[in-house]
């Protein structure tokens, strides 16, 4: 499937695309971290990721968008198991970790990380920890969106989760009605 078929020419009017970059940055999105594990070697890997939704309830699954140029990409291309790890308000510095600020190789040692039954690392301490497997990817311009059917699927009850906005980390707390 390519990008050919949605369309991809680009029809926005000149300018769109940075206003369209400020509102993006300014859309609250929550933090997570996306394991994988590359096959054979056991080799773990993760990146901090903000384009995580919700698809379907039947059946259970969710997207998440990722750029054509992060290893990640290529390992959800490869191996269909993965996890999202949805990152509490105190986890800030391990998505610092996972966004590239810390090599890869040393991004495990933030945490501690325990295998899921599907072989791909979990945050038990994170706010929420949904392993999936993927059945679909769909290129569009520089990403693929990646859907996978959710297998298993954890949420603390006493923690909040992690949200990021205009470039900075930001807490989630119940809004007020007004009278």
């Amino acid at each position: 499937m390519t990008s050919a078929l949605f369309g991809l020419n680009n029809l926005a009017p000149e300018g769109v695309g940075q206003n369209f970059r400020t509102t993006m940055r300014r859309f609250p999105a929550t933090v997570t971290v996306i394991t994988a594990c590359a096959t054979g070697d056991q080799r773990d890997h993760g990146m901090t990721v903000t384009a995580v939704t919700s698809v379907s309830m039947e059946p259970p699954s969710l997207l998440v968008c990722l750029n054509n140029r992060t290893f990640l990409h290529e390992l959800l291309l490869c191996r269909p198991d993965f996890i999202v790890n949805v990152l509490t308000q105190d986890q800030i510095a391990l998505s610092d970790a996972f966004s590239g600020k810390v090599s890869p190789e040393e991004r495990f040692r933030n945490g501690e990380w325990q295998r899921h039954d599907n072989g791909v690392l979990y945050l038990p301490t994170a706010h929420a920890a949904i392993a999936c497997r993927r059945v679909a990817a769909m290129p569009y311009g520089t990403h693929t969106v990646f859907i996978g059917q959710v297998v298993s699927a954890d949420v603390s009850e006493t923690t909040r989760p992690l949200l990021y906005e205009n470039a900075q980390y930001c807490a989630a707390s119940p809004a007020g009605l007004s009278a």
